[in-house]
């Protein structure tokens, strides 16, 4: 690029406890080129960038910014689920307008499959205008559902190992509980985020990897019908007694009553009813091998956002992977998604690379066949060794101010708006 230009960095999707440290890898990496002049962050997302509402990131305290690696989800410069479809022809031009007038030239996104495709669609826009912009995506996702079934593009994705910590953390709790109370309450059910993906509820695993405990999971990919459940679950408490089950929110219950968010995603945690309580009605229902009943935990956005059980290693995945963004923007690498591939061998170690938005924009990696076991309410040894290294064997210790944790908390410094105000499209009109 002939001159300095500005960066935007916006954050879009659910939100997870890394997130900000990919914040602060971008910010950290920018200040190290040249071709980089101000990074500013887009308020809630590509939304913040139609309505010209950039938070100057490079003015902010360090305290501040250093700060980011302890603060979970995205209350930091906000996150959306806005997504530009092909028929929103004027939010495209206005996308153009901002960035010209704020002097853009680096655009990085950090998001799932549907934020991949917004950055792939930008790079697309500005190749075809002429203008001199490099798109760049930055992985995240609690899913760990970017990405092909080889693991070639992408090994994991940020949020991910978090999110696992966070459930290895809560069976081993629940299943005390359960130890504690069977005689009256058998049987817990546990609800997992995972809507058609089972990474997350297979994450419980690593609560009891040697399979000492009555623990039955469930994926949403799990070729077992609620009769089949139960037979298993009165089975296991024949054996033991009791039975700790966590099962998807995409497990197939049949008709819980969805509801979709913009992105045409089921949002189960707005639902008429639970998946677990579904279960639960159905267990009692056909009766249990022994005295008491089931009953249901159903976490919620706690997943992804309860820092303390935030992965050490995943935070710092998290911030090289956003130096690896910021580094392909200022050399020139437009189009592509920074990414974290592991190496062969023992130890476990990785390598940070890119892979065209073209390929990860909208792509959706299902939890592999074979690392379910023929019973339908397990996952093998191989995933097991797969996902362990990723969440690490020590607990984050966090920032503490008068017994709180302390957040990062920017100033509301923003660049001086120069256009007319805007309404993104999609919030006036429908699609034609």
């Amino acid at each position: 690029m002939s001159q300095r230009k500005n960066l935007v960095v916006a954050q879009s999707g659910g939100p997870t406890c890394v997130i900000n440290s990919s914040l602060r890898g971008v910010i950290d990496a920018a200040r190290e080129f040249d071709a980089i002049d101000v990074v500013y962050g887009a308020c809630h997302g590509i939304e913040g960038v139609l309505k010209e509402e950039l938070l100057n990131l490079t003015a902010q305290p360090e305290e501040e910014i250093a700060l980011l690696r302890y603060t979970p989800v995205a209350g930091s410069i906000g996150t959306c689920r806005y997504k530009l479809k092909s028929w929103q022809n004027e939010d495209f031009e206005r996308v153009v307008e901002v960035f010209k007038a704020h002097n853009v030239g680096y655009f990085l996104y950090n998001g799932g499959n549907d934020s991949m495709d917004t950055a792939n669609k930008i790079a697309l826009l500005a190749a075809e205008r002429g203008l001199e912009l490099q798109a760049v995506g930055v992985p995240k996702t609690i899913d760990n559902d970017i990405g092909d079934a080889e693991f070639k593009l992408i090994d994991h994705t940020p949020g991910y190992a978090s999110t696992a910590k966070y459930w290895t953390h809560m069976v081993q709790y629940a299943n005390e509980e359960n130890k504690g109370s069977c005689p009256a309450d058998p049987v817990l059910v546990l609800q997992a985020m995972g809507r058609k993906i089972g990474f997350i509820p297979a994450a419980a695993r690593l609560a009891d990897p040697k399979r000492e405990n009555p623990i039955l999971i469930y994926l949403a990919e799990s070729q077992c019908s609620l009769e089949e459940m139960a037979e298993q679950v009165n089975s296991t408490l024949k054996q033991a007694g009791r039975c700790v089950v966590v099962v998807s929110e995409g497990f197939n219950v049949g008709d819980v009553g969805a509801v979709k968010d913009s992105f045409g995603h089921t949002n189960f945690g707005a639902s008429k009813i639970t998946v677990a309580q579904t279960v639960v009605n159905y267990l009692n229902s056909v009766g249990l091998a022994t005295r008491g009943a089931a009953r249901c935990n159903v976490p919620g956005t706690d997943q992804r956002h309860s820092m303390g059980y935030a992965s050490t290693v995943d935070l710092d995945e998290a911030y090289r992977l956003g130096q690896k963004a910021a580094e392909l923007a200022a050399t020139g690498q437009g189009g592509y998604m920074s990414t974290i591939l592991r190496e062969p061998g023992l130890i476990y170690n990785v390598r940070y690379d890119k892979a065209p938005l073209s390929e990860v924009a909208n792509s959706e990696r299902t939890f592999p066949k074979e690392w379910i076991l023929p019973n339908g309410c397990d996952v093998s040894d191989d995933f097991i060794k797969y996902l362990k290294p990723l969440v690490g064997e020590d607990m984050l210790t966090l920032p503490m101010l008068n017994g709180r944790q302390r957040l990062t908390r920017f100033e509301p410094i923003y660049a001086e708006k120069l256009l007319p105000e805007y309404v993104p499209q999609a919030d006036r009109q429908s699609k034609p």
